[in-house]
């Protein structure tokens, strides 16, 4: 029997057909949820831990990107493995393995990982626009607000439009830095030197954490594990074998794309400073600086447009795996606009304070918090990622081999246990800044960490010390339920919103439809200007005195043709208005036009039906214009 439960990502759920086509058509249908999932990889974060590598040690760190880059092949993979055959996104598999408050836990953990991953993304597009245009940082920080704008733009849109969108960023970036190679012309031999392993010691050990730290994003496994889902495959073990298949093409053309402008940032930064002996450039802004110092205008000005991009295309890739992790771990569900607000708005705040009390130079700082608290969730992701993928009871045919589950487990220790000295080195830096400091830590970070190791090893131990059933998927609608036999409803008071535009006719049918001439219809027209608003139904100013006759005219129209009709003038905000006038005149069914607004204008105009609706206990039709 299928398993029920709701569809990640509903909006956009089997959107994209890959049905009926070969060959390239066929690849190119399942290409483009492993470019969202790889700009993660392309993030400030990013930028931050590979100008600090290549200045610091020049090109000896391009194999620890590398590696990382392998790891994150693995996973990603994995995520995409456990969506296709189960169908169902990682935040979901959790929520039926494990009980209410461990996933409530994972919930919050997520959370604030995407938190201070948007940190990194404001702080980065901040930072471009004070570069590109001279904006003050605490204005650039301010104005990266309005992207909640553009992503509801691209969310009507559909996924493929989305996809057009990340994938044109990533172009603008990679551009960028492949412009910025030819200008700092690197020393191939010595990059290919980069590629042997070598020993880490001191902070080569600290940045090469740092730099596997920022590259696997828990958020990515979460994101990856939903958008596959996105495609429409045929439900048998052929057709999960060609999505699977097609997926890793997907992801591994994508991840060596992003480890290319890793790379490429690395290698600048070895090629513009380590070899000019600028030995200590960790800032974002200090490299801008040094780039136009060296070679002039045109690399800086690339390095700022590519820095934006990457910021743009990281925010829209957050709010979709912030709409998964909710759903998933918690089943609440939010309009995205309002999530990606909400989230944006919980990012802002603490770089406004950095700014504002320490100035521009906490911002690199800050940077490096956010990739320690993103640090901190990453196991929740990776290992129960591979406890799913592993069980033959739930994964069939499809379960992973043994030694891909090595080479996963491997990879885990290796990233929860350089992350955990990650934390641990920076948590007694901290605490060795001042006595009030190490006391504020023993206090209440300390016993943050000991609680979330704990929860880790319950996470990682379960699958193993405990068997246990699935719990029940509860979904935001519920299951459904047996349907008996169905008896027409009559309705005998019909109300019918009119706002005297070419939608009222179409209206007024569609209510006719429901009622007959049995029915009596209620025209309603709220009078909405200021003075409307101000004395009510005292009003009887120009538009109030035009619209009740033209109401009038309606309402002799239908009664020529044989209707019970008759007005209802209501004054001020329309859904409240409107909503009085249902519920006192004890309407049983109400009939409103749409004005088919979509992206920018739904937050402006298009909100009156929704709020009706729930101010209502009546059925309500929506009827969208013509045309």
């Amino acid at each position: 029997m299928k398993q029920k439960h709701n569809e990640s990502l509903g909006d956009v759920h089997s959107s994209v057909s890959t049905e009926n086509k070969t060959g390239w058509k066929k690849m190119l249908a399942f290409i483009g949820p492993a470019y969202l999932v790889s700009v993660g990889y392309m993030d400030p974060g990013n930028w931050a831990t590979d100008i600090a590598g290549g200045s610091a040690f020049g090109y000896r760190l391009i194999w620890v990107l590398l590696a990382s880059n392998l790891i994150a092949l693995l996973l990603q993979s994995l995520s995409a493995r456990l969506g296709i055959v189960r169908g169902l996104d990682l935040a979901q598999a959790s929520k039926i393995t494990y009980p209410r408050f461990v996933n409530f836990s994972l919930y919050v953990l997520a959370q604030i990982a995407i938190i201070a991953c948007d940190l990194a993304e404001i702080i980065g597009m901040a930072i471009g626009l004070n570069l590109l245009f001279h904006l003050p940082l605490i204005w650039g920080v301010s104005l990266t607000i309005t992207d909640t704008l553009l992503m509801l733009f691209l969310m009507n849109k559909g996924m493929r439009k989305l996809e057009a969108f990340i994938v044109s960023m990533i172009f603008i970036v990679g551009l960028s830095f492949l412009i910025e190679m030819f200008i700092v012309t690197p020393d191939i031999k010595e990059v290919a030197k980069g590629f042997i392993p070598g020993n880490l010691t001191g902070s080569a050990l600290y940045i090469a954490i740092g730099i596997i730290g920022a590259t696997v994003m828990p958020h990515n496994l979460y994101l990856h594990s939903s958008l596959v889902q996105t495609r429409q495959i045929t439900r048998t073990d052929a057709g999960i074998k060609t999505a699977i298949k097609f997926n890793l093409f997907d992801t591994v053309i994508a991840l060596n794309l992003a480890f290319l402008v890793n790379a490429a940032i690395l290698i600048l930064a070895a090629s513009a400073f380590f070899k000019n002996g600028y030995f200590q450039i960790a800032e974002i802004q200090d490299a801008y600086k040094l780039l136009e110092h060296i070679f002039g205008k045109t690399a800086p000005v690339l390095f700022a447009v590519a820095l934006i991009a990457a910021g743009q295309s990281s925010t829209i890739t957050g709010t979709l795996a912030g709409q998964i992790i909710m759903e998933g771990h918690i089943n609440l569900r939010m309009e995205p606009w309002l999530r990606r607000l909400l989230t944006r708005v919980l990012a802002i705040v603490p770089a406004m304070f950095t700014i504002i009390y320490s100035g521009e130079d906490g911002l690199g700082n800050l940077i490096i918090l956010s990739q320690v608290v993103l640090s901190l969730q990453l196991g929740f992701a990776v290992i129960p990622l591979i406890h799913f993928t592993s069980d033959k009871k739930k994964m069939g045919n499809f379960a992973i081999s043994l030694k891909v589950k090595i080479a996963a487990w491997a990879s885990a220790f290796i990233i929860v246990g350089l992350n955990a000295k990650l934390v641990y080195e920076q948590i007694n830096s901290w605490a060795a800044a001042s006595p009030s400091t190490a006391f504020w830590m023993y206090v209440l970070v300390i016993p943050v960490v000991i609680g979330i190791v704990l929860l880790l090893l319950y996470v990682t131990l379960r699958p193993w010390l405990f068997k246990h059933q699935d719990l029940p998927v509860y979904t935001p609608h519920g299951i459904a339920s047996v349907i008996g036999d169905l008896d027409a409803v009559d309705y005998h008071h019909i109300g019918v919103s009119i706002d005297f535009s070419k939608n009222d006719t179409n209206s007024l049918r569609h209510a006719i439809m429901q009622g007959g001439k049995k029915a009596t219809y209620s025209l309603i027209h709220v009078v909405e200007t200021a003075g409307a608003r101000y004395y009510g139904g005292n009003v009887m100013d120009h538009e109030t005195q035009s619209d009740v006759d033209n109401l009038d005219q309606y309402v002799d129209a239908l009664k020529k043709l044989g209707y019970k009709a008759d007005a209802k003038i209501g004054y001020g905000i329309a859904a409240q208005a409107i909503a009085d006038i249902v519920n006192n005149d004890k309407i049983d069914f109400i009939v409103m036009g749409s004005h088919g607004h979509k992206a920018f204008k739904d937050l402006i105009f298009g909100t009156t039906v929704n709020k009706v609706r729930h101010k209502v206990n009546v059925p309500v039709l929506v009827v969208k214009p013509k045309g």
